[in-house]
């Protein structure tokens, strides 16, 4: 029930029945540490928030998770010294591009480890997040690498919760092409735990401010915090987009039904009928 654990890798472990129990219900044989260890709860199931090396390096998590609660007895917000960059904002020409096909690593090469000092955690790649400050203020800055997933929502809507109780702003830098979709997501649940996402952001009480990076398609866009959802500024960079969905993708969909309209009465559909209808479509969306 705890907000955000610590768990100890080859030394905790967290399980609904032990490598004895497993192996008499199941016949299944298993490590207490690959049944429930470190590495499984952080980097897979998300059981768990942070791993932990030693108990040292427990104890200095704690801390970590405990500056970050924003716990005030008399002043509103605790502001503490800033500091600078860890590179020069120059530095983002060479990152990003006019070129959207291109991805980039948010946790690698952004503000999420480059230009800011962010406190990261394992869970998921296509969701990042993380507290900072901003001259001093506290503020609780989530971004993505492309399409979420189930797992990304649940992530989000854990961190989004978190920022409301502790009463922390929220920045959101999306470059976004949706949620994902297909019969296996569909049946992990991406409709549920997207739409818990986006109640979560529609919610939250605390300032926002979206800044668009890249893309920002589809449903992707609510659960970033879009304009529909009230962030008190949005900002937008030269090279990003907004719509239901890319260029390409709205002439593969037009292009799928004209085919099969054609196939219906009986007609042909050539690779210059498809090319002819998708070129407009995609110079419409630039």
């Amino acid at each position: 029930m705890a907000d955000e654990n610590i768990i100890v890798r080859k030394q905790g472990t967290i399980f609904l029945a032990g490598p004895p129990l497993v192996k008499a219900a199941t016949g299944e044989e298993v490590s207490a540490e690959d049944l429930g260890g470190a590495d499984l709860h952080c980097r897979k199931s998300g059981v768990s928030d942070h791993c932990a090396l030693d108990d040292h390096h427990a104890l200095h998590l704690t801390r970590k998770v405990v500056r970050n609660l924003n716990y005030q007895k008399k002043l509103d917000v605790t502001i503490e010294p800033s500091e600078e960059p860890l590179f020069p904002a120059d530095e983002l020409y060479g990152i990003v591009g006019a070129n959207l096909k291109r991805s980039f690593d948010v946790r690698e090469k952004f503000f999420m480890k480059y230009f800011l000092r962010l406190d990261l955690n394992s869970y998921n790649s296509t969701w990042q997040h993380g507290f900072a400050r901003i001259f001093g203020y506290p503020v609780g800055i989530v971004g993505n690498n492309g399409v979420l997933f189930s797992e990304s929502a649940k992530k989000g809507t854990h961190f989004v919760q978190l920022c409301c109780q502790r009463n922390i702003p929220l920045l959101f830098l999306q470059n976004i092409t949706g949620f994902m979709v297909g019969r296996e997501y569909e049946a992990e649940g991406i409709a549920k735990d997207g739409a818990k996402m986006v109640a979560a952001v529609a919610c939250a009480q605390v300032p926002k401010i979206t800044l668009i990076i890249g893309s920002s398609y589809g449903a992707g866009n609510y659960g970033m915090c879009g304009r529909a959802y009230s962030p008190r500024f949005l900002y937008i960079w030269p090279n990003a987009r907004i719509s239901v969905m890319g260029g390409e993708q709205a002439a593969n969909v037009l292009a799928t039904i004209a085919k099969d309209q054609r196939a219906r009465e009986g007609k042909q559909f050539s690779s210059a009928d498809e090319a002819a209808l998708k070129e407009p479509i995609i110079k419409k969306f630039e």
